[in-house]
């Protein structure tokens, strides 16, 4: 039976998620960036799922990009260069129906698949026009020779306003989750 979907807040609405060099939007940490307007919904989440899969196989399913457009409605995914998955490479996922239809290009930066029965991660940083931000993907040794699998993501749909910033959670959640869970279940 799937873990349910657990999500992790990681921020607080209308403020960065991330604190880079002790900043939050501009801001000293723990400060208030009242000063930045706030353009974009954002979503941030955290799902887990223990498999009953090894490593090898689990990092597999779960990094074969097209299968992505198999599980998520109305989306094709594509690999750029074609061939296997290294650091650079770009996963483009094209959603919607013609001319409602958006890409949402994204780039591998950190790809460090597991070995020796230790842990496994991919970071991809989103680098669309509508959608932006990033997701890990990363397995790791869980109970009883089983795989734990751990799906975050960070969301920022441009055009958006903040008070859909719930829907677009749960919104995601319900996608990423039902995402994950088919492609541990299929070989």
């Amino acid at each position: 039976m799937p873990q349910p979907i657990r999500e992790v807040p990681l921020a607080a609405p209308g403020r960065a998620s991330i604190a880079w060099a002790g900043r939050v939007n501009g801001a000293r940490a723990g400060r208030r960036a009242s000063r930045v307007p706030y353009d974009r919904a954002v979503a941030n989440i955290e799902l887990q799922r223990t498999a009953p899969l090894p490593l090898d196989e689990a990092w597999r399913r779960i990094t074969a990009w097209p299968r992505h457009g198999d599980t998520v409605p109305l989306t094709v995914v594509r690999v750029v260069p074609p061939g296997p998955t290294r650091e650079g490479t770009r996963v483009v996922a094209r959603s919607g129906i013609g001319p409602l239809a958006f890409d949402d290009p994204m780039e591998v930066t950190l790809w460090q698949p597991p070995g020796d029965g230790g842990p496994g991660i991919c970071r991809l940083e989103k680098r669309g026009r509508v959608v932006l931000g990033w997701a890990e993907l990363e397995v790791r040794p869980g109970p009883g020779g089983r795989t734990r699998v751990v799906w975050r993501e960070e969301i920022r749909l441009r055009f958006l306003p903040p008070l859909l910033d719930g829907v677009v959670r749960r919104s995601a959640r319900y996608v990423f989750g039902r995402t994950l869970n088919r492609l541990l279940r299929r070989p």
